[in-house]
């Protein structure tokens, strides 16, 4: 199994493939794309915007909320979200450094 795997692995690294992962669906990606033209979003208008049913929204926006790149209130019938910018700009400075250190390590003897 992988999961006692992952504790070899430095902190940054599960961070940053933890991000990755929240990522990695389309559908996700979307939903940052209309959480960041509103700034704030109720959930059924999400759902308005995108081709999925709203049972599938909700897992999208949990996975987005879990890997703490969304943030979200629940009152009552209503679920307001938002992107945590706090969290993308971590994000963002760790896969750059990524980039600028795999870049300073790359060989040009290579294939």
């Amino acid at each position: 199994m992988a999961s006692p795997k992952l504790n070899e692995f430095i902190e940054d690294e599960q961070v940053l493939a933890a991000f990755a992962k929240a990522l990695s669906h389309p559908a996700r990606i979307a939903i940052l794309k209309v959480l960041a033209q509103k700034n704030e979003c109720i959930c059924g208008e999400i759902v308005e915007v995108l081709p999925l049913a709203q049972s599938t929204v909700s897992q999208h926006l949990k996975e987005l909320k879990d890997a703490g790149l969304i943030n979200g209130t629940v009152e009552g019938p209503r679920s307001c979200y938002c992107i945590n910018w706090n969290a993308f700009d971590a994000f963002n400075l760790s896969f750059n450094h990524l980039f600028h250190h795999l870049k300073d390590q790359q060989n040009n003897s290579c294939c």
